[in-house]
């Protein structure tokens, strides 16, 4: 009597563990499928919509991504908002990590095609470094950014100062910042859903 009590309390045992495991796939008749959550492992370069990059004391969320290619080249950028506030963080790889944080200015008159090689914007003179044309992917909100190519003029002035120059079916954004230490960045995964709407 004793030996057919624990033979039950053990089939007892192992069904629950067998349902609890199917329940767990998501393959228990019934149970709906489980939903994968995005990985977090984050860093600079996998970024998702709805991560948090804090920096200097402000939470920025991604909003959006572009990844950038010119022939074998490629860099990221990703569209941080903070309420009304917008920057991009562009990452870009080459023979070593630079990480840039930029806003956009209208305070920058471009009207030759292409741009001078040296121009001074605020107090600072800028060299053009680096230029091309680039298409792209995109995902989330990009704002204007939504032309398959563009053309591109990197400027770089003293003391980590940047300044960007592109061309979106004939319309130019001017975007100026600073590089930063990406280690002055702490991530936090999101959901995967935007923040701020449209």
């Amino acid at each position: 009597m004793t030996l057919l009590l624990w033979l039950g309390v053990f089939v007892i045992i192992a069904g629950g563990a067998y349902l609890l495991v199917l329940q767990q796939r998501g393959t228990l008749p019934g149970s709906k499928p489980k939903k994968e959550l995005p990985s977090l492992k984050r860093n600079i370069f996998n970024l998702q919509i709805g991560d948090i990059v804090q920096y200097m004391g402000i939470d920025w969320v991604v909003e959006g991504k572009l990844t950038y290619k010119d022939g074998e080249y490629s860099w990221l950028e990703y569209m941080l908002q903070d309420n009304n506030d917008i920057r991009w963080l562009s990452v870009d790889e080459d023979d070593t990590v630079e990480v840039a944080l930029l806003e956009a200015t209208n305070q920058l008159d471009i009207s030759e095609t292409p741009p001078p090689k040296k121009l001074t914007f605020g107090d600072e003179n800028y060299k053009c470094v680096d230029s091309g044309v680039a298409s792209m992917s995109r995902e989330g909100t990009v704002q204007r950014r939504t032309a398959s190519r563009c053309q591109y003029f990197d400027y770089e002035g003293s003391a980590d100062k940047v300044l960007s120059i592109e061309v979106w079916d004939g319309e130019t954004e001017v975007t100026v910042g600073n590089r930063i230490n990406p280690r002055s960045l702490t991530i936090l995964p999101g959901d995967g859903n935007r923040v701020y709407g449209l």
